[in-house]
């Protein structure tokens, strides 16, 4: 069973970026599809992108696109979140799941394997 462990979450300024980290352990993270969701304070967890197990792209909401990426490096068991751009709207807590297979956003709640969460805060 795979473990997943977010890292990279800050606080930032407008416009700066981050780049997020989701590590795992256990099973190797190329058996799996991997998706990242925030839920920010007092809204619903929203889908913001998920990576097949070659590392292609495989969705990303609206809301970020042109802004962030997703990349995985297999070696490393590491999918990577590169958010740029950063706006006061990306304040989130923001976590990434992993499938075996794609699955609507909505089905992950109960069908993935999470991981805690990192928090980012964006400060205008």
């Amino acid at each position: 069973q795979v473990q997943l462990v977010e890292s990279g979450g800050g606080l930032v300024q407008a416009g700066d970026s981050l780049r997020l980290s989701c590590a795992a352990s256990g099973s190797p993270i190329s058996n799996y599809v991997i998706g990242w969701f925030r839920q920010a304070p007092g809204k619903e967890r929203e889908f913001v992108v998920a990576s097949d197990r070659n590392g292609r792209t495989f969705r990303l909401a609206n809301s970020v696109m042109g802004r962030f990426n997703i990349s995985r490096a297999n070696a490393q068991n590491t999918v990577y979140l590169q958010a740029n751009s950063l706006e006061p709207d990306d304040t989130a807590v923001y976590s990434c799941a992993a499938r075996t297979a794609w699955a609507n956003p909505y089905t992950w709640t109960d069908s993935a394997t999470w991981g805690q969460g990192t928090q980012v805060t964006v400060s205008s």
